[in-house]
């Protein structure tokens, strides 16, 4: 039988089924409980969150509510930007990369507190529980992990709320009906999944869409922005400077105004199943544009084709639950030596649902005008040269083509 936590760190939104789990824990274990709430840019106000903490007994000094946009932007968003992660080809892992974050300030939160357990809100079903338990225990392999989900028989919505009703946790007249879809949105994307979505022959209603107008909707003039890059991060946009999580808020909002960063997604969790999610990342799809726009003029051929090549299996790592993994940190030092160069300047234009690279510059440029032009060259490739390179690369050719011929006679 496991041991019994004496004080636990609950991730805690301040929404129904945490303050279910808050109570849960207190009931259960008999335990002290420390919530924290964090602020990643979901566009929901915490005090709120607080007020509840309180009202459900938790002391004071034992609610933590922090604003992490800045470092949720700059040290996991931007670092899996530099490798243009993209998971299953599409998805560009908005939920994934926040809970390495989450689970870092959990266990942080622990040790302040001297709590010996944390516990987080992930069902059993889902690929969070795996993300959030991984990184805790990369960061601490002795804390206890609570999943309230998996171990409670609080099976249905009914007996949730019972259960809620029953502790004087006040339910909101829009809870007591089972919702049509759940959410999870951070300053990266939207994600909405479940009920009316779970069919994937069904077209996602309009309604589920948060963050994005209609393409069809959007401005039928297109806008043209700049984005600067310095080794591989966006710095500015059209030309004023800005930290990381500024950045992408205004990139949120050039892609809600033109409707970019759509996706109805069929995704393989790694738990197994498959899952219909429909996602919005207006800023992020607008940044990878960028990001490749400018690599395409700033990174060697040979370091972007290797590149290319592990990004799948960086991507993975990220949607797994591994981001605290050596192999993750190994692939990032590899991506972060390739975008040494990758400084510069692209221009692109936004346009009903679209995002794309029109123009790029860069003082590191290995871009050749001299080399590619169709006009006199003055000198600059010789293309007579091309002869001899073809003839070495068709040599192994030749000669399998002259030994199927001759086993064929």
């Amino acid at each position: 039988m496991k041991t019994a936590p004496k004080k636990v760190v609950l991730a805690y939104s301040g929404g129904l089924d945490t303050s279910i789990i808050l109570k849960w824990l207190k009931t259960e274990y008999d335990c002290e409980v420390v919530t924290f709430t964090a602020d990643l840019g979901q566009g929901e106000e915490l005090e709120p969150a607080r007020k509840k903490a309180e009202m459900l007994g938790i002391a004071p000094e034992n609610i933590f509510i922090e604003d992490l946009r800045e470092e949720f932007v700059r040290d996991f968003v931007f670092p899996m930007f530099r490798a243009n992660a993209v998971y299953e080809g599409l998805y560009l892992l908005g939920t994934s990369i926040a809970r390495p974050l989450i689970s870092k300030r959990l266990v942080e939160i622990a040790e302040m507190t001297g709590a010996d357990a944390v516990a987080h809100g992930a069902t059993g079903k889902g690929n969070d529980q795996v993300r959030f338990e991984l990184s805790a225990y990369a960061l601490n392999p002795d804390i206890k992990v609570i999943a309230p989900w998996r171990e409670w028989d609080l099976t249905s919505r009914t007996r949730l709320l019972e259960f809620a009703e029953a502790n004087q946790i006040p339910i909101a007249k829009d809870k007591r009906g089972e919702a049509p879809f759940s959410v999870d949105a951070n300053l990266l994307h939207t994600s909405s999944e479940g009920k009316v979505l779970e069919n994937p022959a069904d077209d996602a209603p309009d309604y589920v869409y948060q963050r994005t107008v209609n393409p069809e909707d959007a401005p039928d003039q297109p806008e043209y922005i700049e984005i600067t890059f310095e080794r591989g991060d966006a710095v500015a946009i059209n030309g004023a400077p800005m930290s990381p999580a500024t950045i992408l808020t205004e990139l949120n909002e050039y892609g809600r105004k033109h409707g970019i960063g759509r996706l109805d997604f069929v995704e393989n969790r790694f738990v197994g199943m498959k899952s219909r999610g429909i996602y919005e990342t207006p800023g992020g799809t607008i940044l990878l544009e960028a990001h490749r726009g400018i690599e395409q003029v700033t990174l060697d051929s040979g370091a972007g084709h290797l590149k290319d090549s592990i990004m799948p299996r960086y991507a993975e790592l990220i949607y797994n639950g591994f981001w605290f993994s050596p192999e993750r940190e190994m692939l990032q030092a590899l991506i972060d030596k390739s975008q040494e160069h990758v400084t510069g300047t692209v221009r692109l234009k936004l346009y009903k649902g679209l995002a794309r690279t029109v123009g790029r510059w860069s003082d590191h440029s290995l871009y050749s005008e001299a080399h590619v032009t169709f006009e006199e060259d003055a000198g600059a490739y010789d293309q007579k040269d091309a002869a001899g390179f073809i003839q070495l690369n068709a040599l192994r050719l030749k000669l399998l083509a002259a030994r199927n011929r001759r086993l064929k006679s």
